[in-house]
């Protein structure tokens, strides 16, 4: 088995390690040089995930380069930049290629990041087979050997079946679904509860936060999600799965998710455009909160969850004005 993986931030570089240690054929494609460097020189990537070696690993920071040889090509990027990698990608996808999309997120325009492109790839005269991987993958624990589920979904049964079977490893265990749209959906909002999980994360400093209300919080972006995403079209079940209650859980408690640091920082005082330029990876949830109220809007939803955590996102209410109003949410 020859696997690309485009994207080597930490998720992908876990997820290369792990199918490394089975035996398959693994090639990372990135964009950062000092990446580049720290692999092709040492064996590791010292920017996000240090001291995790990778023998064996090929990168390269040519797309056509990476993907040559590859059966399976993992798009492991950000939902922000997920689409324009995809463009450069597309004028080397041969006929064999399957694509696996990681981006937790949602395109411009409201739209699934799948949706788009399987819309570019009908553009282009391409019919590669798609699937998106969801569900609870903290990259330091998985790259350490942790047990990780997710789910690998595709309207294709049989693919994702044969593409979870193909892809799990001793430690990480996969499960085929039926449910894309549910599973990106649920994949995309759990940054947006884990966002404002971490802002309580941050007040326990000064005694305003605790886990009392960082479970009322959690327990009012989750009823919203129920509610709202199958109106949407996901299927009410992946919110019991491990794309939907298992990923919120994950990302909202772990000292590791990034979307709630985000939110920790907020809760310490920090404006929004200081706690972005000081991390080092992306928050997905602070997009995802914005494209999720106009997603709602537009379909004449009450979203009051998203609404009051785009109010603190956009400096419309102080942290008092937004847990008075997550209360009233709750």
């Amino acid at each position: 088995m020859n696997i690309a993986v485009l994207g080597l931030g930490n998720f992908g570089t876990a997820l290369a390690r792990n199918w490394l240690e089975r035996g398959y054929s693994v090639s990372g494609w990135t964009v950062e040089q000092e990446v580049f460097d720290s692999v092709t020189d040492h064996g590791v990537n010292e920017k996000y995930l240090p001291g995790v070696v990778l023998s064996g690993l090929r990168v390269s920071m040519a797309i056509s380069d990476a993907v040559c040889d590859a059966e399976i090509v993992v798009l492991a990027l950000p939902s922000g930049v997920v689409l324009s990698v995809f463009d450069e990608l597309l004028p080397h996808l041969k006929s064999n290629h399957v694509l696996l999309d990681l981006a937790k997120g949602l395109a411009p325009g409201d739209r699934l990041i799948s949706e788009v492109i399987e819309e570019k790839l009908s553009v282009a005269g391409k019919h590669n087979p798609l699937c998106v991987m969801m569900g609870p993958t903290i990259a330091p624990e998985l790259a350490a050997g942790v047990y990780t589920t997710a789910l690998v979904a595709s309207r294709d049964a049989q693919l994702a079946s044969r593409l979870a079977t193909m892809l799990s490893t001793q430690t990480l265990s996969l499960a085929a679904a039926s449910d894309p749209l549910g599973a990106e959906y649920w994949g995309a909002f759990k940054n947006v509860i884990a966002l404002a999980c971490g802002v309580v994360d941050g007040l326990k400093e000064d005694g305003r936060g605790g886990d009392n209300l960082k479970a009322a919080i959690f327990t009012a972006g989750y009823a919203e999600a129920v509610r709202l995403l199958p109106t949407l079209g996901a299927a009410p079940e992946t919110a019991l799965s491990a794309a939907g209650i298992g990923d919120l859980f994950v990302t909202a408690t772990s000292p590791h998710g990034r979307n709630r640091e985000m939110g920790e920082r907020l809760g310490k005082g920090q404006s929004l455009s200081e706690a972005q330029a000081e991390m080092v990876m992306v928050s997905e949830g602070v997009r995802a909160a914005r494209m999720f109220q106009g997603l709602f809007a537009t379909a004449q939803q009450a979203a009051p969850f998203v609404d009051t955590l785009c109010g603190l996102l956009d400096g419309q209410s102080t942290i008092d004005e937004f847990l008075a109003q997550m209360m009233r949410a709750h």
